[in-house]
């Protein structure tokens, strides 16, 4: 199967986002140069290879809903590892949601061009 030439965009925008911190579908797609996207987020994260990319894990569970919901069904297995990963990283989350004004990766200028650029 050929992967999306999008794919690899999206997967290094999602490394860049630091640990105990949450990013949305949209706000990946936005970041990655894909404005109105996030469903291709959701659909690439599903492809991740195995050994990450460029020799690093690419965090998928720190992309979540807009609405600070995680995606996957409660009680899934999807669900608890991406859960228990975010808590791992001192992340709240309380029933599905995690707060976005609390845990919102908020990149500035220089740390876009840094880790994203390059």
């Amino acid at each position: 199967m050929e992967l999306n030439p999008h794919y690899l965009k999206i997967w290094k925008t999602v490394q860049a986002i630091p640990e105990g911190k949450v990013s949305s579908y949209g706000q990946i797609a936005d970041l990655a140069g894909l404005p109105g996207r996030s469903r291709l987020v959701g659909k690439c994260l599903g492809y991740i290879p195995e050994n990450g990319v460029d020799g690093f894990p690419v965090p998928w569970y720190r992309v979540i809903r807009s609405s600070g919901e995680i995606a996957f069904e409660s009680g899934s297995e999807k669900y608890q590892e991406q859960r228990s990963c975010l808590l791992q990283e001192g992340v709240t989350v309380k029933g599905r949601r995690v707060s976005m004004k609390e845990f919102q990766w908020q990149p500035d200028l220089s740390e876009l061009l840094f880790k994203l650029v390059n």
